[in-house]
């Protein structure tokens, strides 16, 4: 395993604890719907490209009776990127040496009254350290007391660190996701930030408070919608919608990328993708 400082340790952590929190919700939803789904873990190791040791992870993936595939993902990786792709990364272009720890979430839902959702939070180092992530919400049928409470949970969050953040990382989320081929965005939008490097234990803490404005909303509305009736309109809307979903984390989404030029494992990066999508 890589060695980790003070900061990395703590992070890690964190990102841990948080990911035993997320699925401890979502397998209490599950119960509470009569589902005896529970999630199964798969630790994966890294090797780096010099050979030595680069770290992993654990893949989480849940399929039941609310959540058809919701997929819980921490790693912890280090080592050097390769070639050209350094020269993208924060801090990298000068020395190719990084760490990453974070946790990844996407759920897909059995019901297409219930949104799907994305989160991700995440700590880097190269010659800067910094943190990033963000959260969005993508219904197949919006509605707008969910899309309402999902931002003001978020709002509330950025608020009590920074005035000033809510409105700057709705905006990048509305910029950050948007399919340009198909001229829609993803979703209703959500938070998006990167390279929040200015003092690292208020960035740390902001971070956390991201993960537990998530906790704290998502499975409310969650339980709001999982019970409504459909059919196959509505199914067939959500499996249209999901296409592109799948079509943005193929060609856009950047931690789609990272993954796969980090040597991260290919079923945990790719857990994102829905089950099951159509394309008319």
């Amino acid at each position: 395993m890589i060695e980790l400082d003070e900061q990395q340790q703590a992070a890690r952590t964190w990102f841990e604890s948080l990911r035993d929190a997320i699925c401890a919700e979502f397998e209490a939803i599950e119960a509470e719907a009569g589902s005896d789904a529970r999630f199964e873990y798969v630790a994966w190791d890294r090797t780096d490209p010099s050979g030595e040791p680069g770290g992993g992870g654990v893949r989480g993936v849940m399929k039941g009776k609310v959540f058809e595939k919701v997929g819980v993902n921490v790693s912890t990786v280090g080592g050097t990127f390769e070639g050209e792709f350094a020269k993208t990364i924060h801090g990298a272009g000068e020395d190719p040496k990084f760490f990453a720890t974070g946790i990844s979430l996407v759920a897909h839902m059995a019901n297409p009254h219930v949104p799907a959702v994305h989160m991700n939070t995440r700590f880097l180092a190269t010659t800067r350290r910094w943190f990033g992530g963000g959260a969005d919400l993508n219904p197949p049928i919006p509605y707008a007391e969910d899309t309402e409470a999902f931002h003001a949970a978020l709002a509330a969050a950025c608020d009590a660190h920074d005035p000033e953040h809510y409105p700057r990382f709705k905006k990048w989320a509305d910029e950050y996701f948007y399919i340009p081929h198909r001229k829609v965005h993803r979703g209703v939008g959500g938070i998006f930030y990167d390279h929040l490097e200015q003092d690292w234990a208020a960035d740390f803490a902001f971070t956390q408070d991201v993960g537990r404005a998530f906790l704290d909303v998502y499975p409310r509305i969650v339980r709001r919608r999982m019970g409504l009736p459909f059919g196959e309109a509505e199914r067939q809307r959500q499996l249209e919608w999901r296409g592109r979903y799948a079509e943005f984390n193929l060609i856009y989404d950047r931690g789609t990328l990272f993954g796969l030029k980090t040597g991260g494992n290919i079923d945990a990066i790719l857990m994102s993708l829905p089950p099951m999508a159509a394309w008319s």
